[in-house]
């Protein structure tokens, strides 16, 4: 159990580096105004309306922690098995969901989706799908065990796979 929450912390850092680059990438084409790390460091520091020193750095510590948590729980989640991608990107677009709709909207940070700039809500949705696809893939890479396809196949299913690809016999030492 613990080496599921600290894969999923590590394949949460892992997927939040990716995501972060395209976050640089949506602010230097003018779609987000304000990285949200930003923004919400902003808003934990006093004088919210003006830059303050530091806030970059708060932005980025407080995004990877979040992200390290959220890739926890699905490490935690998946109990060390083979987590389907399109389940890691459902997982991102869930985060995106009720990070967007519930707590950014909560907190002053961003208001709700219906109300918010559409190429904003779309570059941090695509973000947040690349994050959960790269969660997926962090967590497949990171476990320790790495069982035979056919492991997870139903007994019945396991042998017509053995009778198709029959185990070699071991050659005997001479």
């Amino acid at each position: 159990m613990m080496r599921n929450l600290v894969n999923g912390a590590v394949g949460g850092a892992l997927a939040t580096a990716v995501y972060s680059a395209m976050l640089m990438a949506a602010d230097r084409a003018g779609l987000l105004e304000e990285p949200p790390p930003r923004r919400f460091a902003r808003l934990t520091l006093s004088g919210r309306d003006k830059p303050r020193r530091g806030e970059n750095v708060l932005g980025t510590i407080a995004h990877f922690a979040f992200g390290s948590s959220c890739g926890s729980m699905l490490g935690l989640l998946s109990a060390g098995q083979r987590v389907p991608v399109p389940i890691g990107t459902a997982y991102g677009l869930l985060v995106w969901y009720f990070g967007y709709q519930g707590l950014a909207p909560s907190i002053g940070a961003y208001p709700p989706l219906p109300k918010d700039r559409a190429g904003r809500q779309a570059a941090l949705l695509a973000g947040h799908l690349l994050w959960g696809t790269a969660l997926a893939l962090a967590l497949n890479r990171l476990r320790t065990e790495k069982a035979p396809m056919t492991a997870g196949l139903a007994p019945r299913a396991r042998e017509q796979v053995r009778r198709i690809m029959p185990t070699p016999e071991p050659v005997p030492a001479r």
